[in-house]
Formats: C-alpha cells, structure tokens, sequence
C-alpha cells in the first residue's frame, strides 16, 4: 500500500518511544469521582486519540472518517487546543472501526457536535498529566507549571522540558479525574487552535498523491472484481452463463452472490461477480456475461405513475403530527386562501469516488480484513460479520479517505461484496463499482410530494398553516413494509417549522418505497425546506408583500420553540433541547445577514431576480439568497450567491466556509438537474450523459458566505448548507420571471438550458 492508514496498535509505539496513556494502569487519581468514560459524548480516556513519541511527535488518532470536510483537522484543533501541543508537531492516524471510540458514524452533521466536550477533555486530561510529570521531576507543585506548543515550563526558573522528554513520565500518572480535566479546560478567550482558519492537514498531501483513498488499496496478489446486479431491488438471478466472459485474458474466476433478502438493509443485491487481474478484464467480462433475472416485486416501479399517487395521497387528510390552534376553522375564515403542491423526485449520492472495498481473508479462513472508503465502520464491521458468519471479533475495517460520501458510504453494502468475493476466490480482492453501477443500484434520496395550504386575513397576515407531506421513508430499507414517516423523517424540516402562526398543523401520509431508500446529506431537509420556504414566498406574493420581509414576519419575534408542546415528538438531531433550542432570533439574524450581503431592494436589470430562503438543521441555521437572470430565450444564468450559517462554534472558520459553499452549491446543482427516474422497476439513469450535474460555466458568478460568530454550542456544518438552496433559486426564479417552480429539477434531462411554461403552473 503506498500510504497505511491504519490506526495504530494501543502498546506497539512503546518500543519506538511512543507512550500510550492509562492502558497499563487503568486507573483514576479518585475513585470517588466520575471517571473519564463517563463524559458527554463518549469515552474521553486521553490514550484512546493520543500518543507521544519520545521524540515529541503528537499523533492524534480521528475516529471519524475523512470525506473532504476536513473533519481531520477538526478533531485535531479541539484536541491539540486543550493539549498545549505544537501544531507543527502533530500526526494524524485514522482509526480503524472499532466500538472502543464509541460513534463512529460520520453522518448526520455530529463529529464536531458530538465530540467537542469528550475530545476537549481528553486533551486537558493529558496536558496535567504531562504538567504532573514535569512538577514530579522538578520537585515544584504542578500550579507552579503551565503547558503551551508542546512543552511544559516553570516560569519561576525558567525551565522548560518537551512533551517528548516527559512522555515516559507521564505514562506513569494516575488519569486525571472529570472534575480536574474540566477544570483544566481552556477558556474561550486563549483558545488558539479552536475556531482558527488553519490550513488543511489533507489537501497537501492529496496533492502531493500521498493520501490513500478507497480505489487506491493495493496488497499482495490482489485481484479485482465488478459485480453484474439485478435491474430491479429484489430481483433474482435465474440463470448465467460465464463462457464467453472466462474467455476474456485476465478473467479469473466468477462468483455467484446470495441473492437480497426484504428488508434489504445493508445486504448486497446479489448476482454474479467477475474476478480478474485487472478492472478493465472484469468490466469487460460482466460485459461478456450472459444473465437471465427474474424481475422480483418492484419491476412495476413507474416513477412518473408513482408520482402521480404521492400526489393523490397528499391531496387527503393524513395522520396529524403537530397541531397549533384550529387549522380548519382558521382557513375556512380567510380573507384569502392559497394552495400548493411541490415535488422531489429521488437523488443519487454521486460521489466522486465510487465505492471500492478491499478484502483479505486469513489463512485459516477465520477472520478478515478490509479496507474501505466508509462513512460508518462499525456499521461495516457488523454487516461483514453477519453476512460471513463470523464474531464480531474477527473483523478488522480499516478506513481510508473517502472521496465524497454524501451518506452512501455509511451504507456498507459494498464492503459485504468485497468479504463474500474474496473468500469465494480465495485472494485478497478490491471490488469496485463503477459510475453505471453507483447510479442504478444505490441507495437513493426518496422522492416527496407536499401540499401546503395558507390563510391570509385582511391584512394579510398568515394566521392558518397546513404542511401534509408523503414520501417512501428510510425506515422502508430496514423494515419490511414500511411506509410510514418516522418521527426522525418528519423532524428535518416539518414537525419543527418555527412560524409564528396562531394555527399550525403538521399531517404526512404513507408511501411503499420500490428502491432502497437511503440518507443523503441534508436528508428529508431537501424537501421540506423546498416546499416550506417555496411556500413563505407564495405567501408574501399573495399578500403583496417583499419576500424577505414576510419571511421575517412568519418566523416572528426572537423565542424559542419546542415542537414537543404541539403533539410532535421531536428529539432535535439527538442533541438536547436545553443547549440547543430552536431559536427563531439567531434565524432572523441568519435571514437579515445574507439579505444585507446581497443588497436586498437594490434595483435590478430586466431578466434579474432575487429569491431568499432560511432553515434550520442539525442545530444550525443558514439563510441564502440567489439571484438569478433569465433571458428571452428563457437561458438561466446565476450572477450571485450569498450565503450566511450561524452553527455556534466552529473547529475551523475557513473549513466551515468551505463547507457552506459546498453545500450551497451541491443543493443548487440537485435542484437544477437532479433527478432519478424508473421504468419497469429499472433505473433510467446510467452515467453523467443522463445524470446531469452543476458544470464549472453554469455555477454562480460571484459567491459570498459568511459564518456568523458565536458562543453557542457547535451545530452541524456539512448538512445545514444545502436545504435553503433550492427554494431560495425558484424564488428568484419567480422574482425574475413571474414563474413557480413547485416541481423539481428545474430543468429536465431533455430540457436543460431553458425555462419553459410547462415548469410551472398554479396547480404545480
């Protein structure tokens, strides 16, 4: 392998002057006092992120997995801060999965969320007992010591000593207690490394080819295998013939897959697998493959007839998830009463890097190693070990980086293939999947319909809101039948509307799901914000009103809101409602910051329009306006793009504000073009031709973002950017042009450089 990013072993350091902290004395300086395994977020022993090598090299192990977001450099600043260590001086390992480090799921915008307290404690738990080593050999108190970039000093004598001359010293410590750890953490005001723009630990190394990506794992006598699946979820193979395809130089072996089971979890689909010695050999025998399926329970998919069905569901009451006040009664006696109905048609992930996993079985054939590009490596562990037959135990997944996951790599279905193929062919095996098969056999971004109801009085004022929203939910991959919306759905975008409306109400209907639906970043966020915020401007037209300005009316006076209060059963991203309120001012603030950066009521040309959105997710806040100009010929341009994201504190302002862009854009990309159709079950989409995606001409001309400063809790970074996108496009599409787009992409596959009248329409 040209570059190893395994984590390292717990004790193999200590030969080379490495030390590990607390694993040989396993003990607490007081008993009496909550040890650090007790911390919010997880374990916080200090020896399960660092390691000193005698030399004074700091290597910090990240538990989470290394996708572009830069979570590296996150774990790193939180740990180094309460570390004292020299930035200059710190390695990072990537840890293997493994349920010591507790969650090691990177999704759901949390590794900075999460583990902002636990890594912060672990830090300082170390930094005293390096002080304590340095006081111990000084015979000086340890008060009279302080730490800072990587040494420990006496400032009554001046001396000084390297956290590499202590290292041995400290091994011996007693682990500090919580109480002293949290005592010991630094204050807001000196922090050094935490919230700084510092430079990115893994984009020199990517440039320099350093980096070990999913598809760049090479072993020892390693083959290499596609895998021909069945068209349909749940379809079967009935019959294949594999002459032609062994008759292909460099084609080894094929090997029949165990077909899916419902629910299909993480479970490969099935087929037939062809090993060879090199990828194109394999591609070009699957090719040579001569396959009969049997279609299975989902080949009378129709995404376009299933639409039509959302659509119907959604035009009936459903199931009330939230209430406030009288909903009927308030629309029956409306001044004035609007309807909508929007729609999203499914996603894919498309990563830029497809998944890849390799395996290496042992000799005995009890146990196995794989190597994957994955976003939830115990999760891997798991399925690897069910569909092998194996403990637990016997299962190693050591993480490489991950080029793009977007949530597809937290599904291993990939790694499963790879164990069952290379036991099969009896030699370590890298099972690769290529765009065609990322883009027809995923997990993909489920499809929605919603239909929103409002109710104006005389002037103007929205006093009823009515939000019924169907869609196949996640819970369908999981278990069989399914079709209901968990409160985990409905909490991204819907149970947690902020409107300040005297009468609110929340219903959703039910959908069977025909493909396997997974999380994508931002979740059931995408569609929900796109038809609450699409929804908030059609409000403000209705009542003559600037969208901006009605927008700030709805969300209403700074107050926090619980959804709890209203029949909801609300779990706000698992993160507590005490540190986490849903406050409606840092919104507001949100909402005013970004209209201000794009000159909000500024004169426009003919053509310009601009369009404004806000959201709130994963417990951070993000407002985006878009301008947008539209020409005769109905061509779309975006001139700008201002974005601003109040997620409390930030590991890295620059990092935050990468992200935000990328977010942004990844959310106006999928609201261009996005979308996944089915035909007979089978899906339409193959490779980029048809997938169409965002191109580097048609992103926007001029792109602002800001992340607002703040002393709140750290929020999600990742996700938060994308749902506000598009809304905030169709509503300066509408500013632009008078058209509503309540009907996503904005543009088909057939049609797509142009606006057209048959996008829009009162009726959606």
């Amino acid at each position: 392998m040209p570059v190893t990013m395994q984590r390292r072993a717990f004790m193999a350091g200590l030969a080379g002057g490495a030390f590990v902290l607390g694993l040989t004395l396993g003990r607490d300086a007081d008993a009496a006092s909550p040890s650090l395994t007790k911390v919010r977020g997880g374990d916080a022993t200090p020896s399960l992120f660092i390691a000193i090598t005698s030399a004074g090299v700091v290597e910090l192990t990240c538990h989470r997995s290394e996708m572009g977001q830069q979570v590296w450099n996150a774990m790193a600043q939180i740990l180094a801060e309460e570390l004292g260590a020299d930035w200059d001086r710190i390695e990072i390992i990537q840890a293997e999965g493994h349920p010591r480090y507790g969650d090691q799921n990177t999704d759901g915008s949390r590794s900075v969320r999460n583990n902002f307290h636990r890594l912060r404690v672990a830090g300082a738990a170390m930094r005293l007992m390096l002080i304590r080593a340095a006081a111990k050999q000084w015979k000086v108190t340890a008060k009279a010591c302080r730490a800072e970039l990587g040494e420990v000093i006496h400032d009554a004598s001046g001396r000084r000593l390297g956290y590499g001359e202590l290292a041995a010293g400290a091994a011996e410590q007693a682990i500090p207690s919580l109480k002293d750890a949290e005592a010991a953490l630094t204050p807001r005001e000196k922090w050094r490394y935490i919230g700084a723009p510092l430079p990115s630990l893994t984009v020199p190394k990517i440039v320099r080819g350093q980096g070990t990506f999913g598809v760049d794992v090479r072993l020892p006598g390693m083959l290499y295998a596609v895998v021909a699946r069945p068209p349909q979820v749940l379809g079967r193979l009935r019959s294949f013939d594999d002459a032609a395809s062994k008759q292909i130089p460099g084609v080894v072996a094929s090997v029949e897959l165990p077909e899916a089971k419902a629910p299909v979890s993480f479970q490969p689909l099935g087929g037939v697998a062809i090993v060879a010695r090199d990828t194109w050999a394999a591609i070009r025998g699957r090719e040579a493959l001569v396959l009969e399926w049997e279609p299975g329970p989902n080949a009378d998919y129709d995404s376009e007839a299933y639409a039509e069905l959302l659509f119907e569901q959604v035009r009936q009451p459903g199931e009330v998830r939230r209430k406030r006040g009288d909903v009927d009664a308030a629309l029956a006696g409306a001044s004035k009463r609007i309807a909508a109905e929007y729609y999203a048609p499914h996603l894919a992930h498309s990563v830029m890097e497809p998944p890849a996993a390799t395996a290496r079985w042992s000799e005995s054939g009890d146990a196995v190693e794989c190597w994957a590009a994955v976003q939830s490596p115990q999760s891997a562990r798991s399925a690897v070990a069910a569909m092998c037959g194996l403990p637990e135990d016997e299962v190693t997944i050591h993480v490489t980086w991950l080029g793009g996951g977007f949530g597809r790599k937290a599904k291993p279905d990939f790694v499963v293939e790879a164990a069952l193929v290379a036991r099969a062919a009896g030699a370590p095996v890298k099972l690769m999947w290529t765009r065609e098969d990322e883009l027809q056999h995923g997990y993909y971004h489920t499809v929605s319909a919603q239909r929103l109801e409002g109710g104006l009085d005389e002037q103007g004022r929205c006093v009823a809101f009515l939000h019924r929203t169907v869609f196949p939910p996640i819970a369908s991959t999981f278990m069989e039948g399914a079709s209901k919306a968990s409160w985990g759905d409905m909490r991204q975008g819907a149970s947690d509307t902020p409107f300040d409306v005297p009468n609110l109400q929340l219903e959703s209907g039910e959908a069977p799901a025909k493909v396997r639906i997974g999380w994508m970043r931002s979740v059931a966020n995408i569609y929900h914000a796109f038809a609450v915020q699409s929804f908030a401007a059609e409000l403000a037209a209705a009542a003559g009103r600037d969208q901006k300005d009605y927008l700030l009316e709805l969300i209403g006076a700074p107050r926090t809101i619980d959804p709890n209060t209203e029949g909801a059963q609300y779990d706000n991203y698992g993160s507590p409602m005490a540190d986490y309120p849903i406050d409606t001012g840092r919104l507001a603030n949100v909402v005013k910051l970004a209209a201000e950066m794009a000159g909000w009521g500024r004169a426009l040309a003919k053509g310009h329009g601009l369009g404004i959105a806000a959201h709130r997710s994963f417990v951070s806040y993000v407002a985006t306006v878009v301008e947008v100009a539209v020409d005769d010929q109905g061509e779309l341009v975006i001139p700008g793009v201002w974005s601003v994201m109040d997620a409390g504190t930030v590991a890295n302002v620059d990092h935050a504000a990468s992200q935000l862009e990328g977010g942004t854009l990844f959310g106006l990309s999928n609201a261009l073009y996005g979308q996944i159709t089915a035909k007979n079950g089978v899906i339409e989409q193959d490779n980029f031709p048809r997938w169409r995606l965002m191109r580097m001409p048609e992103a926007p001309r001029h792109m602002e973002v800001k992340i607002v400063a703040s002393d709140a809790p750290p929020g999600g970074v990742g996700e938060p950017p994308t749902p506000p996108a598009a809304p905030a496009l169709v509503n300066a599409i509408f500013a632009a042009t008078g058209q509503r787009i309540r009907r996503l992409p904005v543009f088909d596959t057939s049609r797509r450089d142009r606006l057209v009248a048959a996008d829009s329409g009162d009726e959606g």
